[in-house]
């Protein structure tokens, strides 16, 4: 039960990111991809009891692109600064 429940708060989340960025509400930027990592992270778990591995993998590069693209943004704040 909890698996489906995060899965289900992950595809919320997915949906709510790209909702907000194709709307103009954020930018491709920090939040977007936060949102898109938890998503992704809560994705995957829920996936986990269902063996749907090619799903998960997808959900795992998702998490680590969200995960790169955060480092970057960070980094690139501090260079600024």
């Amino acid at each position: 039960m909890i698996f489906d429940i995060l899965g289900w708060i992950g595809m919320v989340l997915v949906l709510l990111a790209y909702g907000l960025l194709s709307t103009n509400k954020i930018d491709n930027g920090k939040i977007y991809q936060i949102l898109n990592l938890i998503a992704a992270i809560f994705m995957a778990i829920g996936l986990l009891p269902k063996n749907a591995w090619f799903s998960f993998a997808l959900q795992v590069a998702w998490a680590v692109i969200a995960l790169v693209a955060i480092i970057k943004i960070i980094s690139k704040k501090k260079n600024n600064s």
